[in-house]
């Protein structure tokens, strides 16, 4: 391995050695898998059937040396991972100042260093670039959602509806990332595509702080990949952009031996399988058949839509409709999956997650009940044989509401429900199914006739 280069590499000032050595130490330990619990996490994997969201999970790694979630190693870094971080990159470049005095420049490490940040930061964007192409991430919001008041949702929920309802505009935003992303595989686009993802990416982080998303932090330091990516080029497209005058390319290049040059090209290519090809593969297998944000058991047949409550009993006694009365419900969202809502004015604690998670168990997809309150959401079971339903409450500050349920169908459009409550109260509800029709579903060609 050997430099080729016009000249040979100008001795480096003492402040950029100090410099270099710091954002060296500090972006290795961001980039570079060092934490062990990510390895335990990669153990964990069946690689024989391996799915969309272990590759997303792999792509997503940040070092988490102090912070920690059900599952560390796939969890995302906090403030204290940080300054963790910046501390441990402090003390060792105090320390590679004192044993290194005679080195001139550090122009190999230079190129490693970017070449290290170019690909992590190429597998995180393309990681979340092929959720939004094939439209998983912001998926079209549910008919509990559209029967949703405005008010009720956080500001992130309100955000992820948005992209939802425009799924083309989301496929596009991903090819944007999966380009992006594909241009940073290559050293001679890398600037090309770190240009791309900080405007994109610096987007994505203001939009986090914005609406309150669980990843600025993340988003950010992505940028930070990008800034330093994009560095190494920006005297120069300063100088031709913004002064006008001819500027010569950069002419540094290193050369490889033909096994060390043949070892490039196969890691390579197996990097490009694995989080181009292999990924997009299951992504798109993953689109049509089991989409994570929303359970993949389906629901009670012939019942997706909304019921409005028309009759309420409680221990045989009917309460009359209120606005304000906790107990009764005002109306019911059968899902076309396993989920059942129902709207009354019993308080709901806000389940606010806000980052990515990929869930294995229909039990934990929470994206439908997340971010959101007016709704109390039941994921179910149907014994059709003897007409029970059995609901549990999704919201994880709701564990125990459980509900045992009967039912019975006298038309296509009523059902009865009957049993017991979270309290062990006997209730009997009569829902109506209402033909409501939906603007978004319609498109703006469509007329709605009211």
């Amino acid at each position: 391995m050997s430099i080729s280069q016009s000249l040979t590499p100008s001795p480096w000032k003492d402040y950029e050695k100090i410099i270099f050595r710091f954002l060296f130490l500090f972006f290795l330990l961001q980039a570079v898998p060092l934490d062990w619990k990510y390895y335990a996490n990669i153990f964990t994997i069946d690689w024989a059937h391996i799915q969309y969201k272990d590759i997303f999970y792999i792509s997503r790694y940040t070092p988490q040396f102090l912070s920690g979630t059900a599952k560390p190693g796939w969890g995302l870094a906090t403030v204290a991972d940080w300054v963790f971080i910046a501390g441990i990159a402090l003390a060792g470049t105090i320390i590679w100042n004192f044993k290194d005095k005679k080195t001139g420049h550090y122009t190999i490490l230079y190129y490693w260093l970017r070449v290290i940040l170019r690909y992590r930061l190429a597998i995180g964007i393309i990681g979340y670039g092929f959720i939004k192409f094939f439209p998983l991430q912001a998926p079209y919001p549910s008919i509990s959602n559209l029967n949703t008041s405005y008010g009720d949702f956080t500001e992130w929920k309100l955000f992820s509806m948005s992209l939802g309802i425009v799924p083309n505009y989301e496929s596009f935003l991903g090819a944007v990332e999966i380009v992006a992303g594909l241009l940073l595989l290559f050293r001679r686009t890398a600037t090309i595509g770190a240009l791309v993802i900080l405007v994109f990416t610096g987007n994505v982080f203001i939009s986090n702080l914005a609406y309150n998303g669980g990843e600025h932090l993340y988003s950010f330091s992505l940028v930070t990949f990008a800034l330093f990516i994009l560095s190494f080029d920006t005297a120069r497209i300063y100088n031709l952009v913004v002064l006008e005058k001819p500027t010569a390319p950069n002419q540094f290049k290193l050369y490889f031996g033909q096994k060390q040059n043949r070892s490039r090209l196969v890691v390579k290519s197996l990097i490009i399988f694995f989080f181009v090809f292999l990924y997009g593969f299951k992504t798109h297998s993953g689109f049509y058949e089991d989409p994570y944000q929303f359970p993949r058991a389906k629901g009670l047949e012939h019942t997706s839509g909304i019921y409005n409550v028309s009759e309420f009993r409680i221990n045989h006694k009917i309460l009359p409709y209120s606005a304000t009365d906790p107990v009764r419900w005002k109306d019911v969202v059968f899902e076309k999956w396993a989920t059942i809502s129902i709207r009354s004015n019993r308080p709901v604690v806000v389940n606010a997650a806000d980052h990515e998670e990929m869930a294995a168990a229909d039990k934990e997809r929470d994206y439908e009940s997340a971010g959101t309150a007016g709704r109390h959401y039941y994921s179910y079971t149907a014994d059709t044989l003897h007409h029970r339903l059995f609901l549990e409450n999704k919201n994880k500050y709701d564990k125990g509401d459980k509900l045992e349920l009967s039912y019975i169908r006298p038309d296509s459009t009523t059902i009865v429900l009957s049993g017991v409550d979270q309290h062990r109260d006997s209730i009997v509800v009569v829902l109506q199914k209402i033909d409501k029709k939906y603007p978004l579903s319609l498109g703006r060609r469509k007329t709605l006739k009211l």
